[in-house]
């Protein structure tokens, strides 16, 4: 996993309270095991019509959001079911850094075991947050080290996350790589049990 401790991007907004994982990665593309691929899938029944075309009206179909990699979005961010898929597609698409007011837990896990950094933040910083980007083209610097998110502007906030999870994040750690941070100990415990 790619370690993620200060980031810099653009930022897309999608201020929608209670998106689910089937609109954030529709169940008929849930059939792949592994986890590239489905950043083409991503909010697909909101970016494509019913021939497959780019809506107009998505605002992540406008040229301004091509290159973003921070997502803003409202309240109970990935609900609905726990598929691993959604954290998949976010990042297959490019963003690593996903900010709300609030996440479902199981979302929010699944995030930071695949490198995608979840902040949370009251909601009217992350209303000020939508108001900069709608038009596109909005900076903003995320430092996990420092529990910051700030812009060029005077924007700044901290946010909280657990220690174990900031480690895991800043170390590109996955739950296997923390196991495999113990081999010594788990060899040392395997010959003293064989005894």
């Amino acid at each position: 996993m790619e370690p993620i401790k200060h980031h810099k991007g653009t930022v897309y907004p999608l201020y929608r309270s209670n998106i689910d994982t089937d609109q954030i990665i529709p169940k008929q593309f849930l059939k792949r095991i592994e986890r590239q691929g489905f950043g083409q899938f991503l909010f697909f029944n909101w970016r494509f019509d019913d021939n497959n075309e780019p809506r107009s009206d998505f605002s992540l179909n406008r040229p301004e959001f091509n290159d973003v990699s921070i997502m803003v979005s409202g309240e109970n961010f990935g609900c609905g079911s726990s598929r691993e898929h959604a954290p998949w597609a976010i990042q297959d698409f490019g963003f690593r850094v996903v900010i709300a007011p609030s996440f479902a837990d199981i979302f929010y896990n699944n995030c930071v075991k695949n490198g995608i950094l979840p902040v949370v933040l009251p909601k009217e910083q992350v209303e000020e947050l939508v108001a900069k980007s709608e038009n596109g083209g909005y900076e903003l610097n995320v430092d996990l080290e420092n529990q910051r998110v700030y812009d060029e502007d005077g924007f700044d906030a901290s946010f909280d996350i657990p220690d174990h999870l900031k480690q895991m994040l800043i170390n590109g750690w996955d739950e296997i790589s923390i196991t495999l941070n113990m081999a010594d100990k788990i060899s040392a415990f395997e010959t003293s049990r064989a005894e």
